[in-house]
């Protein structure tokens, strides 16, 4: 997350740093957790493109620190007020030198044991606390045997191809380099979603989730129904964080479910070389009925489109996430005559445009100028 002259990037862009996050799309992750209670009963999770570490960071902060955000945060800090007002929780000691009362602040949870988080990217990654960060490429099969130590180090079996202890949730929140050619950008989207489940494939549990960004184009519906072969429930958000200006979207995966008999490698990943066990054919295909009309064309008919459990068609269901007071990602809000510029929670660590900046600047500077030609100009 940079940082600007004047600092009047959106709202989320400020917030993200006042609060201590190192990126804004630490926020698409809470309101998409505030949705669908990702985090419920999790202990295990894999974090894929996950550079500079802002969802990492959330994991960490939800996961093994124990805290709350959002909603839950809110209500919790009501709880403690209530019960503070009426019971007079809070223990209250002298001072030893002055004889005041003063309120002792109660004991920090403590960390939650038996967590694991793995981070992958191409890009290097400050460390985060209980992370594991792996610099890798999710789309290489070597990557699954370094996943797989990092998942279990104490017990990791070299021979192996799945872990001792599946992983509860995989996340990506991965995208390409976006040229501005939007069937071309949808297109390499659509790639990298299909690696990173690839590579969930190979470490979820039963019942386990996937959650992954996605960019909405005319045939992204094909790719909700590739999902719905593997999961149980498949569904689009948009998080408020997100701006509705933006044609991206997350695609949340409930539900686990592989075909009996399929085994996922990334030696032969789906889509190249692999494929899923034929489903049985369901009553309501085999009821498909012809006529003929008498212009001679022949109409099909599927009977109820909208029946999911015919899996005739199936359309995944659209929400937008976060609450309705949150801020709008694309409003501009006044900012206050005192504002002071806070600098970026974590500066970015090896950013692409790094060589670029250092060639400029022995170029002769930042305005494209020369040295040469700037004596040509004097």
């Amino acid at each position: 997350m940079g940082k600007s002259s004047k600092d009047k990037r959106d709202a989320y862009y400020r917030l993200a740093k006042e609060e201590g996050w190192r990126a804004r799309s630490a926020y698409k992750l809470l309101q998409l957790d505030e949705e669908f209670n990702l985090f419920d009963n999790v202990t295990r999770v894999v974090d894929l493109c996950a550079a500079p570490g802002s969802w990492s960071q959330v994991l960490s902060r939800v996961l093994i620190k124990g805290e709350k955000f959002g909603r839950a945060g809110w209500e919790q800090k009501q709880d403690d007020l209530r019960q503070y007002v009426s019971n007079g929780s809070k223990k209250v000691e002298p001072k030893p030198e002055s004889g005041a009362v003063q309120e002792v602040k109660p004991e920090k949870d403590v960390k939650r044991e038996g967590v694991r988080i793995v981070a992958i990217d191409l890009q290097p990654m400050s460390p985060l606390e209980g992370v594991t960060t792996l610099r890798a490429d999710i789309t290489h099969p070597s990557t699954v045997p370094l996943m797989l130590k990092a998942l279990d180090p104490d017990t990791y079996d070299s021979t192996a191809t799945a872990p001792s202890a599946p992983v509860d949730l995989v996340i990506s929140d991965g995208a390409p380099d976006v040229t501005g050619l939007h069937d071309l950008d949808i297109y390499v989207q659509s790639q990298l979603l299909w690696a990173a489940l690839n590579l969930a494939l190979c470490v979820l549990k039963p019942g386990g989730k996937f959650v992954a960004k996605i960019f909405r184009g005319k045939d992204v519906d094909l790719l909700f129904a590739q999902l719905k072969l593997v999961f149980a429930r498949v569904r689009v958000a948009k998080p408020r964080s997100s701006r509705a200006s933006s044609i991206e979207a997350f695609v949340v995966c409930e539900g686990f479910q592989p075909p009996p008999g399929f085994k996922p490698s990334l030696e032969k990943p789906l889509g190249a070389g692999a494929t899923l066990p034929a489903p049985e054919v369901k009553k309501a295909v085999e009821g498909v009925q012809r006529t003929v009309r008498p212009d001679g064309a022949v109409e099909i008919d599927l009977g109820d489109e909208t029946d999911e459990e015919g899996e005739v068609r199936w359309i995944a269901p659209f929400l937008a996430c976060g609450d309705l007071s949150a801020y709008d990602s694309d409003a501009t809000y006044a900012l206050p005559k005192d504002r002071v510029s806070l600098d970026p929670v974590q500066p970015p660590t090896a950013p692409p445009y790094k060589r670029a900046l250092e060639m400029r600047k022995l170029a002769g500077g930042a305005y494209g100028k020369t040295k040469g030609q700037e004596r040509r100009d004097g």
